[in-house]
C-alpha cells in the first residue's frame, strides 16, 4: 500500500497517516517515534544552494595565461634588481682552516679563561651607502628541535615572581642547578650565543672604531610585553634575582649583562634576539646596527676594516659554523634573490604555456570535432 510523505514530515521522520503510527506502536509495543538519520530538508543540507561553475574555454584561459605572464615577470624583474642592489659581506671565523686567525680558538669551551681572541682583517670593495646591519650567522644548529623549543619559561620571562623561584617542568635538566632556580632557565637561554664583535676602519694603519649600536634590535612587542623583569620593592636587578642561579654555561649571572638599566636582565636586547628560535638549521640574528650619520658620506667607506673577535661560543663539536655579515636592506628586507626568481619562473611559463596554447587552439580549433549519430 502506497503512503504519501510531506517534506516536512520526511525530513522530521513521522510519516504521514495511521499506518506509521499504528505500525511503531506495534514494533515498539507503545515506544516513541521512529527514528531516521535523513539530514534536514533544507537548501544547505540537501545541497540544493545556487551554484556557479565556470565553463573553461579558449576566451578565457589564454587571456588568464597571459595576463599572469605580464603582471609575473616585471614584478619578478623588480625584485630581482632590488635585491641585487642590496650590499652585503659574510665573514666566516670558525677557525678550521689552518690558515685562519682564529684557529687557535677553535676549541675553546664555555668556561675557558682567559677568552680567546683573533682578529680578521678584510676589504669592502664598495661602499655601503644606506644603514648597515650586523648579524651572526650559525651552521649547523637546529634551534627547531621540538624539546628544545619547549625547553623555556615564558611566564619567568615575562617577570612572574612565582615562575622566577619555581621555573616550569619544561625547562629540565636546566631548571636548577646546586638547589637554586636558574634564571632564565632552559636549554635556549643556556646556549646563548655570547661572541662579542668589534669593527675598526684601517686609515693609515689607524684603527678607527665603528660606532656599533646595540638598541633597537629586538622586536618592539618582545622588548615591552613578552619580556620584563621582577617586579619589587626596588630597581636593584640584584636583589630582585636574589635566590637565583645563572645558566650552567653563562660565564655571568642575567643581571650583569648589561651597565645600562633598560638593556639588562631579562630585557637585555641580545638576549631577546636569541630567544626567538629559527627555523632552520642555517640562519643569522641581528647583532648590531651602524646608522648613517649624513647624507653626504657613506656609512661604511670601500676600504679596510678590521674585525676583533672574543671568541667565547664553542661550533666545532657538533660540525658548526660561525659567520659575521654585513648587510643594508631595502623595501623587501635583506638580499633575497629567490622570491624575484620565482615571479619570473612562474610569469615566464603562464606566458610560454599561453603562447602554446594559443597555436594549439589557432591550429585545431577550428575543426569540426562533432561526431555524426545515426538515427
Amino acid at each position: 500500500m502506497a503512503v504519501n510523505y510531506s517534506a516536512k514530515e520526511e525530513a522530521d521522520g513521522h510519516p504521514s497517516g495511521g499506518v506509521g503510527l499504528s505500525g511503531g506502536g506495534a514494533a515498539g509495543g507503545g515506544g516513541g517515534a521512529v527514528k531516521t538519520r535523513k539530514p534536514d530538508n533544507t537548501a544547505f543540507k540537501q545541497q540544493r544552494l545556487p551554484a556557479w561553475q565556470p565553463i573553461l574555454t579558449a576566451g578565457t584561459v589564454l587571456p588568464a595565461f597571459f595576463i599572469i605572464g605580464l603582471i609575473f615577470i616585471p614584478i619578478g624583474i623588480g625584485i630581482f634588481v632590488t635585491s641585487n642592489n642590496i650590499r652585503e659581506y659574510e665573514i666566516d671565523y670558525t677557525g678550521t682552516e689552518p690558515s685562519s686567525p682564529c684557529n687557535k680558538c677553535l676549541n675553546v669551551s664555555w668556561d675557558s679563561t682567559p677568552p680567546c681572541t683573533c682578529t680578521i682583517d678584510f676589504t669592502l670593495e664598495h661602499s655601503f651607502e644606506s644603514n648597515v646591519f650586523m648579524y651572526y650567522g650559525l651552521s649547523n644548529f637546529y634551534q627547531n628541535h621540538r624539546r628544545y623549543v619547549k625547553s623555556r619559561d615564558d611566564s619567568q620571562l615575562n617577570g612572574d615572581n612565582s615562575s622566577l623561584l619555581n621555573p616550569s617542568k619544561e625547562c629540565e635538566p636546566y631548571r636548577t642547578n646546586e638547589d637554586k632556580p636558574i634564571a632564565p632557565c632552559g636549554a635556549i637561554a643556556n646556549s646563548m650565543f655570547n661572541d662579542t664583535l668589534e669593527l675598526y676602519r684601517l686609515d693609515n694603519d689607524t684603527r678607527i672604531p665603528i660606532p656599533l649600536i646595540k638598541k633597537g634590535i629586538a622586536w618592539w612587542t618582545d622588548k615591552n610585553v613578552k619580556f620584563r623583569n621582577p617586579s619589587g620593592d626596588t630597581n636593584n636587578l640584584t636583589a630582585l634575582f636574589q635566590g637565583t642561579t645563572k645558566p650552567v654555561n653563562w660565564p655571568k649571572p642575567v643581571y650583569m649583562l648589561d651597565s645600562e638599566p633598560d638593556n639588562n636582565g631579562f630585557i637585555n636586547e641580545d638576549f631577546i634576539v636569541w630567544m626567538r628560535t629559527a627555523a632552520l638549521p642555517t640562519f643569522r640574528k641581528l647583532y648590531r646596527l651602524i646608522e648613517r650619520k649624513n647624507n653626504f658620506q657613506p656609512t661604511l667607506q670601500a676600504g679596510k676594516y678590521s674585525l676583533d673577535i672574543t671568541y667565547n661560543y664553542p661550533v666545532h663539536s657538533f660540525d658548526g659554523r660561525k659567520r659575521m655579515i654585513l648587510s643594508t636592506i631595502s623595501w623587501m628586507g635583506g638580499k633575497n634573490p629567490f622570491l624575484g626568481i620565482a615571479y619570473i619562473t612562474v610569469g615566464s611559463i603562464c606566458f610560454f604555456l599561453g603562447v602554446v596554447l594559443l597555436i594549439i587552439h589557432h591550429k585545431y580549433g577550428n575543426r569540426n570535432t562533432s561526431a555524426d549519430i545515426p538515427n
